[in-house]
């Protein structure tokens, strides 16, 4: 095993009317944290953000955290489906260098087993520098659904760890009773293989 693992920066933001204005509780940001504290071995950083449903402000959120908070990896929740103030995806896209539409198919996917309306469902995914950005579902189970997948379907987080060392990114390393990384042979760090 790894002597240290690197550390890395995730941000997390939680997009929704009525939670940033104090109507109900979050639930996003602290379901995001547990399942990613429990799936990385490395030492996080999180750095929360809970926002209204403004393209502006969630534009304006996701290039802080990465042009200036530099952070590895930005995760959201909310806003994605079709009522008229979903428009994460739109300001998601607003800050992307590269799309990467494999997720947001893997996502829907996924979801299609439990709910017939994960069709309207319009999770993106986007590399901005050297940080991979991806939108979430709204609910805690979905985002674990989603993340870690199931008997029938890959969870999306399998291909995240790749995904960063290609970008530039620090090194993670998962838990595979959480949620098991998925590298080519060649690109394993020798001394990271697990036997």
């Amino acid at each position: 095993m790894s002597e240290a693992y690197d550390a890395v920066r995730i941000g997390i933001v939680s997009i929704s009317d009525r939670a940033s204005s104090g109507v109900y509780e979050d639930k996003g940001l602290p379901a995001l944290q547990d399942w990613l504290s429990r799936a990385l071995q490395n030492p996080i950083e999180f750095l929360p953000r809970l926002i209204p449903d403004e393209r502006a402000q969630i534009s304006a959120t996701l290039r802080e955290l990465v042009d200036q908070a530099h952070c590895d990896l930005v995760l959201t929740t909310g806003g994605t489906g079709p009522a008229p103030r979903d428009v994460t995806p739109e300001a998601t896209l607003d800050v992307a260098d590269k799309q990467m539409p494999g997720f947001g198919e893997q996502m829907r996917q996924i979801s299609l087993h439990f709910v017939p309306t994960a069709i309207l469902s319009r999770q993106v995914a986007v590399i901005r520098g050297k940080a991979l950005i991806i939108n979430l579902p709204g609910q805690p189970k979905a985002i674990a659904e989603t993340l870690a997948g199931h008997e029938k379907a890959q969870g999306i987080f399998a291909a995240v760890p790749y995904c960063i060392d290609l970008i530039g990114g620090p090194y993670l390393e998962t838990r595979d009773e959480i949620c098991k990384a998925f590298r080519p042979k060649s690109a394993i760090k020798p001394n990271n293989s697990k036997t």
